[in-house]
C-alpha cells in the first residue's frame, strides 16, 4: 500500500512539475560556421544569428508542428524569406527552406 502511495505521489509530482525547455532551444552551428540561437518567442521559437556578418539578425520563426517545426526562414545574404521547417534528430537540426513547396534547400545544423 505504501509503495502505491509513493508511486502515485511521484506521478502527481511529475505531472505538475514545470515542463522542460523544448529541445530545439539553444545554440546551433550553421552550415556556414556561424552560431544561431533558437529561443522561445510567444508560442513559437525565433532563430537569431549570434555571429558572422549578419549577427543580431532574426532569420526565422518556427512553431511546433507534430514532431517537427514549421514557419519561415530568411536567407540573411539576400533577405528573401521562405517557408521553412526544422526536424530535430539528437544533436542535429535539419533546416529546410522552400519556394512554392517545390524548390527546396536543406542544411544540417549541429548543437553546440
Amino acid at each position: 500500500m505504501i509503495r502505491k502511495l509513493i508511486a502515485a505521489g511521484a506521478l502527481v509530482a511529475a505531472m505538475t512539475a514545470p515542463a522542460l525547455a523544448d529541445p530545439i532551444e539553444g545554440n546551433w552551428k550553421t552550415k556556414s560556421g556561424e552560431t544561431a540561437a533558437i529561443s522561445a518567442c510567444g508560442n513559437s521559437y525565433c532563430v537569431k544569428l549570434r555571429t558572422g556578418a549578419h549577427a543580431g539578425k532574426q532569420i526565422g520563426k518556427m512553431a511546433p508542428d507534430g514532431n517537427k517545426y514549421s514557419g519561415t526562414i530568411t536567407d540573411p545574404a539576400n533577405d528573401k524569406t521562405y517557408s521553412g521547417s526544422a526536424t530535430l534528430s539528437g544533436n542535429t537540426l535539419k533546416m529546410r527552406g522552400c519556394v512554392l513547396g517545390v524548390l527546396c534547400r536543406s542544411e544540417n545544423w549541429a548543437r553546440m
